[in-house]
């Protein structure tokens, strides 16, 4: 065999494993990426559609470790800093209800590995004592609430959007039952803001960003279907050691 054969036969078998080097590296840094950062989720829908208990039915399936869960409805801002209606009435359908700046910061926080601590938020209940919430990071972490689609910092975070719609005369009856009976509210205050907050707020804030969700939950009987779409698609984002 000839030497000049020989050095091309070295050099073909050099490129070949610089080749196989490149190649595993470049598996390792996709497969090393993809198990660091988390997969994001999003979750909307009008007040009364249903969210918190989607949510609940989610928390049930997965663990902490596997899955972590942020509402925004933590992130109220203070009642003085409600912008008033023209009856003098506190407006906390909004946008500018609550401090999407710390929201955002948090998600990216989680994002980023890190635990995020947050003080409960009570609705305004004198009598109920805050507890100090953790959040911590997950494969997977879902963010639910009213607005996170309209903001235009928070939205592009979401790798998949979720929209939980209800026909309005079911999400008026379920607001009534939540505000009336579990907060304690009169009902002509329900009434009142649901007509002249909720409903505009709905149809300007919420509604348009429908049309561009991944995925449409109806939950005008039940939403056992979704749950389970949903369930299966979380699963197959948690990694190898963290899936049960």
């Amino acid at each position: 065999m000839g030497r000049a054969f020989k050095n091309r036969l070295k050099v073909r078998r050099q490129a070949g494993l610089i080749k196989f080097l490149k190649e595993s590296l470049l598996l390792w840094r996709s497969t090393h990426s993809s198990m660091q950062t988390p997969y994001l989720i999003g979750v909307t829908g009008g007040s009364g559609s249903g969210k918190s208990s989607f949510i609940k039915a989610l928390r049930s399936r997965f663990s902490e470790q596997e899955l972590c869960i942020i509402s925004m409805d933590e992130y109220y801002l203070p009642r003085e800093q409600q912008k008033e209606d023209e009856k003098g009435e506190k407006n906390f359908d909004l946008p500018k209800s609550f401090d999407k700046k710390r929201f955002r910061e948090d998600v990216l926080r989680l994002m980023a590995g890190e635990t995020v601590e947050k003080e409960e938020y009570t609705f305004n209940n004198p009598d109920a004592k805050p507890k100090m919430l953790v959040f911590r990071p997950a494969p997977v972490i879902l963010v639910e609430g009213l607005f996170i689609f309209h903001y235009k910092k928070i939205a592009p975070l979401f790798q998949l959007k979720v929209f939980i719609y209800a026909k309005e005369n079911l999400k008026v009856i379920r607001r009534i039952y939540r505000d009336q009976v579990e907060r304690g509210y009169p009902i002509d205050d329900v009434l009142y803001k649901y007509q002249h907050h909720v409903l505009p707020s709905y149809e300007r804030y919420i509604l348009p960003y429908k049309e561009t969700a991944d995925l449409v939950i109806n939950n005008n009987a039940a939403f056992d279907a979704g749950v389970e779409v949903m369930a299966a698609f979380i699963q197959s984002k948690l990694p190898p050691a963290a899936a049960v």
